[in-house]
């Protein structure tokens, strides 16, 4: 079930284990708004391509499991486990997002997690 901007949101992270910058960058408006809280936000669709791409590329595996996902207006909450494979290591982030979305497309991605977790599984 859920809303046309979750169906949106979890066709967006699904698409996230193809690792394609090409199709996920699709997914936004031009003069998006990325912003992985512990470090500074990305402006545009391209920049947002090319970070995507920069963390896609060195992942050789990739998955949002979605635990779950609520939206009020144009806003989806979702709370999810990032699941990458870097390196040959194992790699799994808790991750609370929020996604706003204007005319079909993300508008605003912002993911807030612990930045020390990720480290200490890289090592």
């Amino acid at each position: 079930m859920g809303t046309e901007h979750e169906k949106l949101i979890g066709e967006f992270c699904a698409a996230w284990e193809r690792r394609d910058p090409d199709e996920l960058a699709g997914y936004f408006t031009d003069d998006a708004v990325y912003h992985n809280i512990p470090m500074a936000a990305i402006t545009g669709r391209d920049a947002i391509r090319q970070t995507i791409e920069m963390i896609g590329g060195g992942a050789q595996g990739a998955e949002f499991e979605m635990l779950h996902i609520a939206s009020a207006g144009n806003v989806v909450h979702t709370e999810r486990v990032d699941r990458f494979v870097i390196g040959g290591k194992q790699v799994a982030i808790p991750v609370a997002g929020v996604f706003e979305v204007t005319g079909g497309k993300i508008s605003a991605w912002r993911d807030y997690f612990d930045l020390t977790t990720f480290t200490k599984q890289m090592g």
